[in-house]
């Protein structure tokens, strides 16, 4: 369709811990909150089940140049991040190792942050959330 933008933007399911999400980010990524709706603030009274008032309905979230959404879905308590990861391009070897340590906190390593052949510095960890992530210096 010419003349159409398209963006793919992310976005992660939490199932009752998006808002300790992104505080996490927020605190290690430098995520800016751009914009965080709770059930409860929906103008729509059937969108907030009884005992998911405080949970985020949506919220949106900029790291570095890339937008991301984030919700607490159902609230279901059981989130799954399978069959993907999110790629995060650093600038340095210092930002490298801070982003990788700061998301390993809580979370599993999956490939040590290391030299590879197609780049100086690249790793992968899951995060407590259980979202992985791929930290790429080129």
């Amino acid at each position: 369709m010419k003349g159409t933008t398209m963006h793919v933007q992310p976005y992660l399911f939490f199932e009752g811990r998006c808002g300790e999400a992104v505080e996490f980010y927020r605190k290690t990524l430098g995520a800016d909150v751009l914009a965080l709706m709770r059930y409860k603030e929906s103008p729509d009274p059937t969108m907030c089940s009884p005992g998911t008032a405080e949970n985020v309905m949506q919220a949106r979230l900029r790291i570095g140049d890339t937008e991301l959404f984030a919700s607490d879905g159902r609230c279901s308590g059981q989130p799954s991040f399978a069959g993907f990861a999110l790629s995060l391009e650093v600038s340095d070897e210092a930002d490298a190792e801070g982003k990788f340590n700061a998301l390993a906190d809580g979370g599993q390593v999956q490939m040590p942050l290391g030299t590879t052949f197609f780049a100086r510095k690249f790793g992968m960890v899951a995060d407590r959330f259980g979202v992985s992530w791929m930290i790429y210096l080129p």
